[in-house]
C-alpha cells in the first residue's frame, strides 16, 4: 500500500492548503486502509496577498492544533484582511474605502473506531458584517477502509450593515449539506463523489451596489432566498514507475440553483515530489457561468427583482497555479517543519457587465499569493 499512502500525502498537501481540514484530507485524500487516527499536532502561520480587480486584501494566518490524550484534537485558528476596495462596483457608485476582517475559530476532532468526527465554530468581524457559524463533518472508513462514507452539516447567521447607519440593517442565514463518498478503484487510483446542497434566506444582496434601469442607478433587488445544489466529481492517480513519486488529478464541479445561475469548473493538475525534500505542483482551472434570472447590466423594464452585481451576470475564469512545499532537513528531533509558497494568477472575463469607463465589458486579472510555515510536533 505503499503507493496508496504516497498518493494520500501528495492529494493532502495538494488540495488541503493551510486550513484545510481533516474533512478536506479525506476527500482529497480518499481516507485510510486503517483505523482513523487524529491530525497531528501542528502549528502553521500564513502571510496571504489578493490583488485583482481594484481590491486588494493581505494578512497574516495562525492555526494551532494540539491533541489530548489521544482521543481528541483541538484547533484554533486566527485569520486576518486587511481590504483595500476600489473595485468596478466601488469606483462607478461610491468612494473607495479601507476595512479589516478578523476572523477566529475553534475545532475539535475526534476519533472513534473509524469515523473521524469534526466540530467547528467560528466568528469574523468587519465594520459593516459580522458572521457567526458553526460547521460539523464525519468521515467513516468502510469495507476494510477502501471506502470512506461522509457527511457534513453547516450553519451560518450574518449581521448586515451599512457605513454611516447606526445599528444592522439586516440579517441572512445559511445552511449546507454535504455527503461525499471516496473510493480506493487500485492501489493507485482514488475517486471521489461530492455533493452539497446550500438555502440562504434573509438580506442577500449589498447595501451598496446599485442596479440600472434605462442607464438610471437604483438600488438593486435580490431575492430573499435562494437554494442551490452542486456535484463535484474528483479523482487522483499515483503514475508509479512511469513518473516516480508524482500524482495527476482531473476534476469537474456543476453547479445550480434557484435563481437560474449554471456553472461548471473543470480542473486538471499535476504534483511531484523532487528529492527528499521538496513537492512541487501546478494547476489549470476553467470556470464558466450562465447568468442569473433577474441579472441585467441596464435593464429595459422594471421588476420585483433587479441586480447589477457582476458576479450573478454571464462570466468565466480562467486560474493558472503553482505552488512548492520544502521540508527542512535540520528540523528539531521528532519535528516536522516545511516551508510552502503557492501563487495564482485568475483572469475574469464578464460577457454582459459594462464597464462604464470605457463602455466595454468588464474585464480584470487577479493575483493570488500565500507563503506558509508548517511545523508537525
Amino acid at each position: 500500500m505503499a503507493a496508496i499512502e504516497r498518493l494520500r500525502r501528495i492529494a493532502s498537501a495538494w488540495t488541503s492548503g493551510l486550513f484545510g481540514g481533516v474533512f478536506g484530507g479525506l476527500l482529497a485524500g480518499g481516507g485510510s486502509a486503517h483505523a482513523a487516527p487524529l491530525p497531528d499536532d501542528q502549528a502553521e502561520l500564513m502571510f496571504h496577498s489578493y490583488d485583482g480587480g481594484g481590491v486588494r486584501a493581505s494578512g497574516p494566518a495562525l492555526l494551532v492544533r494540539k491533541s489530548l490524550a489521544d482521543r481528541v484534537s483541538l484547533s484554533a485558528q486566527y485569520y486576518v484582511d486587511a481590504v483595500s476596495n476600489a473595485s468596478i462596483d466601488v469606483v462607478t457608485t461610491a468612494s473607495p474605502f479601507r476595512e479589516t476582517r478578523h476572523e477566529w475559530q475553534l475545532g475539535a476532532t475526534g476519533v472513534v473506531r473509524d469515523a473521524t468526527l469534526t466540530l467547528t465554530g467560528s466568528h469574523s468581524a468587519e465594520p459593516d458584517y459580522l458572521a457567526d457559524a458553526i460547521n460539523a463533518d464525519i468521515a467513516h472508513e468502510v469495507f476494510g477502509g477502501m471506502t470512506t462514507v461522509s457527511l457534513g452539516f453547516y450553519r451560518g447567521h450574518d449581521e448586515v450593515g451599512k457605513k454611516g447607519t447606526p445599528g444592522w440593517i439586516d440579517t441572512a442565514t445559511h445552511w449546507k449539506y454535504r455527503v461525499g463518498v471516496t473510493q480506493i478503484l487500485s492501489p493507485r487510483w482514488l475517486v471521489s463523489l461530492n455533493a452539497e446542497a446550500v438555502a440562504d434566506s434573509g438580506y442577500l444582496g449589498s447595501p451598496y451596489r446599485v442596479a440600472r434601469i434605462f442607464g438610471a442607478a437604483v438600488p438593486e433587488r435580490d431575492p430573499r432566498t435562494r437554494s442551490s445544489r452542486a456535484l463535484t466529481l474528483r479523482t487522483t492517480l499515483d503514475t508509479g514507475d512511469w513518473l516516480p513519486r508524482s500524482s495527476l488529478r482531473a476534476e469537474y464541479r456543476t453547479y445550480w440553483d434557484n435563481w437560474a445561475i449554471r456553472a461548471g469548473t473543470a480542473e486538471i493538475g499535476a504534483a511531484k515530489y523532487l528529492g527528499a525534500n521538496f513537492l512541487v505542483d501546478a494547476r489549470l482551472r476553467v470556470y464558466s457561468q450562465r447568468k442569473a434570472l433577474f441579472y441585467s447590466d441596464n435593464a429595459g423594464a422594471e421588476t420585483q427583482y433587479l441586480s447589477r452585481n457582476r458576479q450573478l451576470g454571464t462570466f468565466d475564469s480562467t486560474t493558472v497555479g503553482a505552488g512548492v512545499a520544502y521540508s527542512w532537513p535540520r528540523a528539531p528531533a521528532g519535528w516536522d517543519v516545511k516551508l510552502n509558497a503557492a501563487y495564482q494568477r485568475i483572469a475574469y472575463r464578464y460577457k454582459d457587465f459594462t464597464d462604464l469607463r470605457t463602455g466595454r465589458p468588464y474585464a480584470d486579472d487577479a493575483n493570488v499569493l500565500q507563503l506558509y510555515i508548517t511545523a508537525a510536533y
